[in-house]
Order: structure tokens, then C-alpha cells, then sequence
């Protein structure tokens, strides 16, 4: 980037990112899809920020009106549930992997899952910003999609690493 004079801000899904987390006081996660469009993403009590933009995407390229639910919240409110209770995660909102594990078993009963999930391929060579420092199962999932992450270099909350 430095070579060709390049900022993070150049990029127009950064500025997106930034925007929501001012707006929400949560992380914020923004997309620009191959046709330039960008899509957002807000963090919400069952999904981070990365996994709802994800949704929204998924929702656009498969041309299905945001209102309309691509995962009833009875399937994705025992994962957080399991999550939180058994799996003792601080953390009960669903990672990337996770709304795309909901999303296919959803398919199975909800044609408008189905036509979103036919859509995850046109994801590759998109371009990615957080405003927070993502977990490494989102950093995985989004980069197995082919999609361009870069974040802010700060963790959404304070954390201590020991040995």
C-alpha cells in the first residue's frame, strides 16, 4: 500500500465500517461487493457485526427484501443459548461460520435461504472492513470466502492475555 500511496480510508468500505460504529456504539463491519455496492453491517443481540453484514449481502445479492428474516430467530436463539450456557462463551452472538451453518439448515425449509446461500460465491475478491479486530473463526470463514478483511487495530472489548 505504501508503494502505490494507498490508505485504509481509501477504500470505500472503511469509511461504511467506521459510520456504524459511530452511529451505534457497537462494531460495525462493512462490504463492497464486486458491483460496487456497499452493504453494512450492525452488531445486534444474536449476531456480531461481521455476521449480519454477511446476511445483508447474502439478502442483496439474491435480490430478497431486507425486512424479510433469512434465519427465524427459533433456529439461531438455542445456538447463542448453547453458546452462552453450556459452552460457558461470554459471547452468545453467532460467528460468520455459524450464521452460514443456520443459513444452509435453514434452506432445507425456506426458499429465500436457499437463493441467498446460492449467492455466497459471488462473495469472492469483495472487500472487507471491521472497526473492531475480529475473532480468528470470522477472519477464517471470511477469508475461505475470498473475501479482502482488513479492521481497525483495536479489540471491541479490553482483553488480558495470560500464559
Amino acid at each position: 500500500m505504501l508503494t502505490l500511496d494507498l490508505k485504509a480510508i481509501d477504500r470505500k468500505c472503511v469509511n461504511h465500517a467506521l459510520e456504524i460504529e459511530e452511529k451505534t456504539n457497537e462494531p460495525g463491519f462493512a462490504i463492497e461487493l464486486n458491483d460496487g455496492h456497499i452493504i453494512t453491517g450492525k452488531t445486534t443481540s444474536l449476531l456480531g457485526s461481521a455476521s449480519a453484514c454477511l446476511l445483508n449481502a447474502l439478502k442483496y445479492l439474491a435480490n430478497i427484501d431486507d425486512d424479510i428474516l433469512l434465519i427465524e430467530p427459533e433456529v439461531i436463539e438455542p445456538v447463542a443459548k448453547l453458546k452462552k450456557g453450556i459452552l460457558k462463551n461470554k459471547n452468545p452472538r453467532l460467528h460468520t461460520d455459524e450464521i452460514l451453518l443456520s443459513l444452509a439448515i435453514s434452506a432445507n425449509n425456506n426458499e429465500n435461504a436457499k437463493k441467498a446461500l446460492s449467492c455466497i460465491e459471488q462473495l469472492q475478491y469483495c472487500e472487507a472492513h471491521s472497526s473492531v479486530i475480529l475473532s480468528e473463526t470470522d477472519i477464517d470463514t471470511l477469508k475461505r470466502l475470498g473475501i479482502r478483511l482488513t479492521s481497525e487495530d483495536k479489540f471491541q472489548f479490553n482483553r488480558i492475555y495470560q500464559k
